[in-house]
């Protein structure tokens, strides 16, 4: 059996090693220093503050003063921090890394390159690690953490460059409740699920709308089913833009599904479509994560930036470019439902 270290101790990063520990392997789960008041927890009693659940007995437990002890003799590595650590993790970790240490990155969305274009945080890792040739991978799909620490059946992807290397990852985590696919695409399965964040904004926005009308509580299926055909649409979009495969759109769209129902993203799209403005529902949710917010404003300007060079339309991403004139422009909620329509003749 392998030792598996992971840094990160926040949701995702804590519950996608539970498979992988029911089949044997040694967990280390070592903590930013953003996560001391979770790894004191995990250390008292197993209980996970932030997922209100509690990890199983045999997880190992470490502050990042603790990281070489945690990375000693270590099979893979698992980034669990979130979008907002990228720069963290890449600066303070994988620069201090040996190169035969494989990683496997929880972290989904995509960062504006130099070239003005949206890459992978994989990409953007190679880019910077400047010749440090690490083996380095991505997970992609519909999964909560905390479902996943229940066990429910959750289906996802492992992606990278080596499908060797895939393949032995899989079989650290594959398990009864958790199914994964393989791909090389990883720019198509990153940039479908990190443009789950924006979409999940936006598709949520119909709630918020529901209830300025009637009062909070209300809801209505109709509008918010419109804007996820629609979500899907401009998904697929912006996978051939990237020159991502069209088939992951699958691992989008679900990841999209589970978002709109639950979490942050649902909090901020809510509260936006009641008519709260973009700065006040900011303050309204001071202190929590907002990953959507960060991913809907770069892939807006990336977008934008790809319009004015004449490389993509306008007319192809009403939705997208409403949720980025919301954010950056603090302008109110007004779905352009017209905007959807087409005309197909086959």
């Amino acid at each position: 059996m392998g030792i598996i270290t992971v840094v990160g101790s926040g949701m995702m990063g804590s519950a996608i090693v539970i498979p992988a520990f029911l089949n044997g392997h040694e967990i280390r789960l070592v903590g930013t220093h953003l996560d001391r008041d979770i790894i004191d927890g995990l250390r008292r009693d197993n209980r996970h503050i932030t997922m209100k659940r509690t990890l199983p007995d045999g997880f190992k437990y470490y502050q990042i003063e603790e990281l070489e002890s945690a990375l000693e003799g270590a099979d893979l590595l698992v980034s669990g921090v979130s979008s907002f650590g990228v720069d963290w993790f890449l600066e303070n970790i994988l620069k201090r890394i040996h190169e035969d240490l494989p990683v496997l990155s929880v972290t989904k969305g995509m960062i504006i390159g130099e070239e003005g274009k949206l890459i992978t945080y994989p990409e953007y890792y190679k880019r910077n690690l400047k010749g440090k040739d690490i083996k380095l991978m991505a997970v992609g799909g519909p999964c909560t953490s905390y479902e996943l620490a229940d066990r429910d059946d959750t289906y996802v992807c492992f992606c990278g460059d080596d499908m060797e290397l895939l393949r032995k990852t899989k079989a650290m985590f594959e398990a009864p409740f958790y199914h994964i696919s393989l791909s090389t695409d990883v720019t198509g399965v990153e940039c479908a699920v990190a443009m789950k964040n924006t979409y999940a904004l936006a598709v949520t926005l119909a709630v918020g709308l529901a209830e300025r009308r009637e009062g909070i509580g209300a809801i209505h299926y109709n509008s918010q089913a419109a804007l996820f055909s629609q979500s899907v649409r401009e998904m697929r979009r912006l996978l051939r833009l990237t020159g991502g495969r069209d088939d992951n759109i699958v691992y989008g769209a679900g990841d999209l599904y589970v978002t709109i129902f639950g979490g942050r993203t649902r909090l901020i799209g809510t509260l936006l479509g009641r008519g709260m403005p973009f700065e006040k529902a900011m303050e309204e949710l001071k202190g929590v994560t907002l990953e959507s917010v960060v991913i809907a404003k770069r892939t807006g300007k990336a977008v934008r930036t790809l319009i004015d060079r004449g490389e993509a339309d306008a007319a192809d991403f009403p939705l997208l470019l409403h949720v980025d004139d919301i954010i950056t422009g603090g302008a109110e909620v007004d779905i352009p439902w017209t905007a959807f329509e087409t005309e197909t003749l086959v």
